[in-house]
């Protein structure tokens, strides 16, 4: 595995002159079936927010290419980029190749700001236009590589080659098959601004996904942005929407530190939403992302440059985060998960701290002292009662861990019994399996907290219990946020116990992060204020 060295200062300047590169551009695919829609297409690119827009031709099932070019081209509201990919290269496009290389060649001499051409055929058709291009059109070369993305050397190599063909614009589109992929495309993009060719090093796949975020702050030209949900050109391609409001993308640059969620899977978390809201208002120069993780050691081995400066970790990593740590906090510890990594700015070091437990215990007790109307403020309204916590996770530890300083009495309940009896001996309690939930009700008034993935979206018609087993509790929590009220929840509910939704723990244990990330306090409520938006 190649070990990528990412400077800030490396990405910070571009060219033999020292002159910094312009802003990274959005790019807009534009892949509709004819001529007509294409326009209503570009339309709404521009209002989304695009820079230019990538014209996919051989989308289009019929066309007049003298005409329909130029009809194109003259009502783009935005700079155009015509691409006309065939088959043998990922796209739509099966026909003669001369007739093909002479559509680019007329978008190219009508007034397209960019044209796509392929590297397989790039030297020949660079060849054929000699003295024909018009200064504004650029080439961009391109090459894709659908199984995977090759070693730093082998992408280096491939660089030069895009060079020696003449080419305007370098672009490499590989797949990522794990997410210290996009280290070697950073790394390739960084060390190639030594030259005057600008460079698009995107990869491909939901595990790429933040080669297209922070390609602007690595030193990408462009990158490609659809306008809706799904209507992607390849795998992984984030909507204009989410790179523009989600990611702050206008505000990244060199000097931006980067933050993220690192789970499997990951692309539910609101997490991201939450810290760059944060950051925004409060001036802090940071881009927090979704990071879907195999191997959480290789990941933090591969990222290790003080420029990846905190996580937030969740299901599955808890755990095999914590082995990764310099240096963990006593109570993350004692628990022995964590949810956040801090990579101390003296040394490098990483620091290992758990803010699950807080937050989700602070909620129990405050939705406790809310129906108890009790003048004991100072006493935990936890002390003495049974805790139930279904799931021997990082979560699961974490809860039954604060519950037990608060003095509950706890029980674990897992799929398998063998890891319930196994926290339940660490932390002095019982131990039974899911299966066994419904008919142990022991005493009424009883805890139950779920810290399990059971009834998360997409699968929310699952419960860990029956209802009718609910009405032994007093209080349900959920930790999962998505759907807020979920199955559990909504049962509860109606079983008469108070009810207090995973995003009450999520709000929680965001807030010391985020302080931890940036060292400034954080907005309350503004936190709340997005979690309660985006339910």
């Amino acid at each position: 595995m190649d070990s990528p060295n990412l400077t800030v200062a490396a990405s910070a300047e571009v060219g033999g002159g020292g002159l910094r590169r312009s802003a990274t551009l959005i790019c807009a695919p534009i892949m509709a079936d004819s001529v007509a829609k294409m326009v209503v297409e570009m339309g709404r690119a521009k209002a989304a927010g695009a820079d230019l827009v990538e014209i996919r031709l051989d989308h289009l099932k019929v066309f007049d290419s003298s005409g329909d070019v130029k009809t194109l081209i003259d009502q783009s509201p935005l700079p155009t980029l015509f691409t006309y990919r065939p088959k043998w290269e990922g796209g739509q496009y099966d026909g003669d190749e001369k007739s093909r290389l002479d559509v680019l060649q007329l978008a190219m001499e009508l007034g397209a700001d960019y044209i796509d051409v392929e590297l397989q055929v790039a030297q020949e058709f660079i060849d054929s236009i000699h003295d024909k291009k018009p200064e504004k059109c650029k080439v961009i070369v391109s090459s894709h590589n659908y199984q995977e993305t090759p070693s730093v050397e082998a992408l280096g190599n491939l660089v030069a080659t895009i060079q020696a063909t003449g080419a305007d614009i370098v672009k490499i589109a590989t797949t990522a098959l794990d997410i210290t992929d996009v280290a070697r495309i950073f790394q390739i993009t960084v060390h190639s601004q030594v030259s005057n060719v600008p460079i698009i090093g995107l990869v491909m796949g939901e595990r790429g996904l933040i080669s297209r975020i922070l390609c602007a702050k690595f030193g990408g030209y462009l990158t490609f942005g659809t306008i809706d949900s799904g209507a992607v050109s390849a795998p992984g391609q984030p909507t204009i929407k989410d790179i523009l409001h989600l990611y702050n993308f206008r505000q990244i640059g060199p000097d931006t530190k980067v933050f993220g969620i690192i789970g499997k899977p990951v692309g539910h978390s609101k997490s991201p939403i939450l810290h760059n809201e944060g950051f925004k208002s409060v001036g802090f120069n940071g881009v927090y992302v979704h990071l879907l993780v195999d191997d959480v050691a290789n990941f933090l081995k591969t990222y290790s440059s003080a420029d990846f400066a905190g996580f937030s970790v969740t299901i599955p990593h808890k755990e095999a985060a914590l082995k990764c740590c310099d240096e963990v906090d006593p109570v993350a510890k004692s628990i022995g998960a964590i949810n956040c990594i801090i990579r101390r700015p003296n040394d490098g070091k990483l620091y290992g701290l758990n803010t699950d437990y807080i937050g989700a215990i602070s909620a129990i007790e405050d939705g406790l002292r809310g129906s108890l109307n009790s003048s004991h403020v100072t006493d935990s309204p936890l002390a003495g009662r049974l805790f139930v916590v279904i799931g021997a996770g990082g979560a699961g530890k974490a809860l039954a861990y604060g519950a037990k300083q608060k003095g509950s009495r706890i029980v674990i309940a897992n799929r398998t019994y063998e890891r319930a009896r196994e926290l339940a001996d660490t932390i002095g309690g019982e131990a039974l399996s899911i299966s066994d939930l419904d008919k142990f009700h022991p005493e009424d008034g009883m805890i139950l907290a779920n810290t399990t993935s059971i009834g998360m979206h997409p699968k929310v018609d699952e419960t860990p219990i029956s209802k009718h087993a609910l009405r032994s509790y007093a209080l349900v929590f959920d930790a999962v946020y998505t759907p807020k009220i979920t199955r559990l929840l909504r049962e509860a509910e109606e079983s008469g116990a108070i009810v207090v939704s995973g995003s009450e723990m999520f709000i929680g244990q965001a807030y010391e992060q985020f302080e931890r990330f940036t060292g400034l306090p954080a907005p309350k409520e503004l936190f709340r204020k997005v979690v309660e938006s985006s339910s």
